[in-house]
C-alpha cells in the first residue's frame, strides 16, 4: 500500500497531508501563506515564504503520520511565475501570482495575434496565464536568471532537477497544445526567445528525489496544476464529466477525453494530465473571487467568517443582486477591467440582504461558465461535482445547482487537490498501475437538487447579466 505526501501549495496557503493507499488522511500540515495585492493590480508572494511553507507543511504531515513515505507530489498554483537563478536557487524576483492584472499592456500589444495564439495553445490572451507576466518579469524587474512558474523553483529545491509537468505547461501561452512542447514562435511573441526552459514532465513520472522531509531520499512525481488535480480526485475521467473547485477563486473544468476541443465562447482547453505519453484533456472556466468575496465581506463585518455565511445569508435577497467582480471578470468575457455592483438596495436592506446577493452572484458566474461548457461541448452538463472550503455553504451550493439546473454532489473530502496529486504520485512509483484504478472512490456527502423553475433560473441570470453589462 502506497504511502503518499501530497503537497498543495495554494494562494492561501499550502496544504500537506499522508494518505495511505485508500486515501485515509493520516496526519495533516497547514501553514498560511497571504498574497499582498498592490496599486495597479499588483499581487505578489514571498518565494521564501512559499518554499519555508512547503517544508514546514509537510514536514509537520510527515512528523504526525509516523509512516514510512514512499512518495512525495507537489500539487502547484499554475500560472503563479517568478525569476531566479539556476545555479544557486536563489530568487530574483518576487512571486507574481496568477491573479496579478500588470502585463494587461503585453497582451494588448500581442492583441492582433489573439486567434492564432488562441488556436494553437487553447487558451485566452489574457494576463492570468504564465508567459505575460513572464515577460513582465523581464521588462520590469530582471533579465537574469531563467523565469518559471512556482512549480519549476519548489521542485529545484527539492530535488536539484529543472522541470515543469504537461498539465502546468500547457497553461503559459507559450505550449503548442497539440504537440506538446514549447513553441519557439509563441516564446518570441512574448519576448521570451532564448530563455532555458524546464523539461516537460508526464503528470505519472518520477522527477526526482528529495531528503528534506527525513526517511531519507523519497522519489517525487505525479506534479500537477491543483485544478486539474482536484478533476483526478473527483474521478472526472471521461468526457462530459465536470467538477468546480471553490477556492480564493472558482474553477470549473470539464474533462474533453482525448480531444483538445477548441472554445468557441470564451474558455480555456488545457492538458488535464498526461499518462504514458497520452493525453486527456479539459475545458475550464474561472471565476476570480470566490472566497476572497467571502472574505470582503468579512472585512466590512458583515460576517465574522466563512462559517457565518447560511445563518447570516437572509432567505431571500428582496431583489438585491451582487456582481462580485472584486478583481474583474474571467472566463467567459475576459473583462479585466470590471468592477463589482450591487443594485436592487433599499432602507430595508440589510447584511443578510448582501451576503446572499454575494452568494448568488458567485452562483451566477458558475452557471454561465457551465452554459459556455455546454456549448463547446456540445451538450448541457448532467451533474456537477464539488470541492473546496465554501461548499460548506449550502446556500451558495443550492444556488449553483438552481441556476446551472443541474444536481450538485459535494466531494467528500476538503483535500481534493493533494488527493487527485496522490492519485498520480502512486501511478509514477508503482509500475502496471492504471490511474483508474489510483483514483479512490467516493459518495458525496450531500447532493443538492435544482429548487428553482428553469424558467426563475433564466430569468434571474437575465437580470444578472443585465446589471453586470454583459452581453447575452
Amino acid at each position: 500500500m502506497t504511502t503518499v505526501l501530497a503537497i498543495d501549495q495554494g494562494t492561501s496557503g499550502t496544504k500537506a497531508v499522508v494518505v495511505d493507499g485508500s486515501d485515509t488522511v493520516l496526519a495533516l500540515g497547514e501553514v498560511t501563506v497571504r498574497p499582498t495585492y498592490l496599486p495597479g493590480g499588483g499581487v505578489e508572494q514571498d518565494p521564501q515564504a512559499l518554499l519555508d511553507s512547503v517544508l514546514i507543511a509537510g514536514r509537520h504531515a510527515v512528523t504526525e503520520a509516523k509512516v514510512q513515505i514512499d512518495a512525495i507530489t507537489l500539487a502547484n498554483q499554475g500560472e503563479t511565475v517568478l525569476a531566479w537563478d539556476l545555479e544557486t536557487g536563489k530568487p530574483l524576483s518576487p512571486m507574481i501570482v496568477w491573479q496579478d492584472r500588470r502585463s494587461e499592456s503585453i497582451c494588448a500589444e500581442l492583441r492582433q495575434y489573439g486567434d492564432r495564439i488562441s488556436q494553437q495553445t487553447g487558451l485566452v490572451l489574457d494576463p492570468y496565464f504564465s508567459a505575460p507576466k513572464q515577460a513582465w518579469i523581464r521588462r520590469n524587474i530582471t533579465t537574469e536568471g531563467v523565469v518559471t512558474t512556482s512549480d519549476s523553483w519548489l521542485i529545484h529545491q527539492l530535488t536539484g532537477e529543472f522541470v515543469t509537468d504537461a498539465s502546468t505547461a500547457s497553461r503559459s501561452l507559450v505550449l503548442d497544445l497539440d504537440s506538446g512542447e514549447w513553441d519557439p514562435e509563441l516564446l518570441a511573441l512574448f519576448g521570451l526567445e532564448g530563455e532555458k526552459l524546464p523539461r516537460i514532465l508526464s503528470n505519472t513520472e518520477i522527477a526526482g528525489t528529495t531528503s528534506l522531509f527525513g526517511g531519507g531520499e523519497i522519489p517525487v512525481g505525479g506534479l500537477i496544476v491543483d485544478q486539474q488535480a482536484a478533476l483526478v480526485a473527483e474521478r472526472c475521467v471521461r468526457a462530459g464529466e465536470a467538477k468546480c473547485t471553490f477556492g480564493t477563486g472558482a474553477f470549473l473544468l470539464a474533462n474533453t477525453g482525448a480531444v483538445a476541443v477548441r472554445s468557441g465562447s470564451g474558455l480555456s482547453t488545457s492538458i488535464a494530465w498526461q499518462d504514458g505519453g497520452e493525453n486527456s484533456y479539459c475545458l475550464d472556466g474561472q471565476i476570480y473571487t470566490a472566497a476572497s468575496a467571502v472574505r470582503w465581506l468579512e472585512q466590512l463585518t458583515f460576517i465574522d467568517s466563512a462559517r457565518d455565511l447560511d445563518k447570516t445569508a437572509a432567505a431571500d435577497s428582496e431583489g438585491v443582486m451582487c456582481v462580485p467582480a472584486l478583481a474583474g471578470l474571467a472566463a467567459p468575457w475576459w473583462r479585466p477591467d470590471a468592477t463589482a455592483t450591487i443594485t436592487g438596495m433599499t432602507l430595508s436592506t440589510g447584511s443578510g440582504h448582501l451576503v446572499r446577493a454575494v452568494l448568488e452572484g458567485i452562483a451566477a458566474q458558475v452557471a454561465e461558465v457551465a452554459r459556455s461548457m455546454a456549448q463547446d461541448l456540445g451538450r448541457p452538463l448532467h451533474r456537477l461535482r464539488v470541492d473546496g472550503g465554501l461548499t460548506q455553504s449550502n446556500v451558495l451550493m443550492q444556488s449553483v445547482a438552481d441556476l446551472i439546473q443541474i444536481p450538485v454532489d459535494v466531494y467528500p473530502s476538503q483535500h481534493a487537490t493533494p488527493l487527485g496529486a496522490a492519485a498520480l504520485a502512486r501511478v509514477a512509483v508503482t509500475p502496471g498501475l492504471s490511474l483508474d484504478d489510483a483514483i479512490i472512490d467516493w459518495s458525496p456527502t450531500l447532493s443538492f437538487e435544482p429548487q428553482w423553475s428553469a424558467d426563475r433560473a433564466t430569468d434571474f441570470s437575465t437580470r444578472w447579466r443585465t446589471i453586470a453589462d454583459l452581453p447575452f
